[in-house]
């Protein structure tokens, strides 16, 4: 299986075996919600972050005395996940570890997502088991790209994202994949980030202190996206300046600076997730209104 494709009355979704990624997001009316993948500017649409969020200083990844070779962002998002369910509106996609894996990451675990279309929503569900003797550490997000603007022609400089509370607490900024030392103070009016493309000329925002569990996406009398999370603790939000995509991304861990290093299992925000036991996270996309 290459892709498979899950429709309701008003959402269809197509998603590829590669990274389980969702590559097409519409409306019913055509509205097209997923970035397509321009391959001049970025080629992905919607990777799913594993076993690691950002990057590790040389791309190593340390364990008992060992080092192993991971990419930015994990490798979940380069692997073919195997389809175990597909009905008219959700799918289930699963990664099970394998000698290509444990030449990365040295744990057995297994990762299934379920993506589901549930009335005007797309909902990504996560379960990451552990099915090794030693507890399991790992980092998971997401980094769904959505078109900006979402409705061709209108001005990117309208749109904003709001947040449910208040976000008093400091931004980061990830550069090439590490975070920086250094806060940012915050830049929102009233709860509400203003967005234009230079928000972006130094990289990804990283909302750290995150106290919102949901946000909206939309300008004056366009569609709305209202995003929705749990078990995640962290969010971040990145585009390339000039390019036609937003990534809202929810995390569970952070990167670290790029003079870190030592045992990954002792990285800050790294889950340890028991032999036997299970973690689930999810976030649902919801179109409010379309206009």
């Amino acid at each position: 299986m290459d892709s498979c494709t899950i429709q309701n009355l008003f959402l269809k979704a197509a998603i590829r075996a590669r990274g389980a990624e969702v590559c097409e997001f519409q409306t019913v009316s055509g509205l097209d919600l997923i970035w397509d993948g321009d391959p001049g500017l970025w080629s992905r649409h919607a990777p799913h972050l594993f076993p690691v969020v950002g990057r590790l200083k040389g791309d190593i990844l340390q364990h008992n005395g060992q080092e192993y070779r991971m990419p930015p962002h994990g490798f979940a998002r380069g692997m073919d996940f195997k389809l175990i369910r597909l009905t008219r509106e959700d799918c289930t996609l699963v990664l099970r570890d394998d000698e290509t894996t444990r030449a990365m990451y040295p744990f057995a675990f297994e990762l299934r997502i379920n993506i589901a279309l549930e009335g005007p929503s797309l909902r990504i569900f996560y379960e990451l088991i552990n099915k090794g003797d030693e507890p399991l550490p790992a980092n998971i997000g997401a980094l769904p790209a959505f078109r900006w603007p979402l409705v061709p022609g209108t001005r990117k400089d309208k749109y904003r994202i709001k947040f449910e509370v208040p976000e008093p607490g400091p931004i980061r900024r990830l550069v090439d994949g590490f975070m920086e030392e250094a806060p940012h103070s915050a830049t929102l009016d009233d709860r509400t980030l203003n967005l234009n493309d230079a928000l972006f000329r130094e990289d990804t925002l990283v909302f750290e202190q995150l106290r919102s569990r949901k946000i909206r996406y939309d300008m004056p009398g366009s569609p709305v996206l209202e995003f929705s999370w749990e078990g995640f603790q962290n969010l971040a939000i990145w585009t390339k300046p000039g390019a036609g995509f937003l990534c809202i991304q929810p995390w569970r861990g952070l990167p670290g600076a790029a003079n870190s290093e030592g045992e990954f299992t002792q990285r800050p925000g790294v889950t340890l997730i028991p032999v036997g036991a299970r973690r689930a996270y999810r976030y649902s996309v919801t179109v409010i209104s379309e206009s």
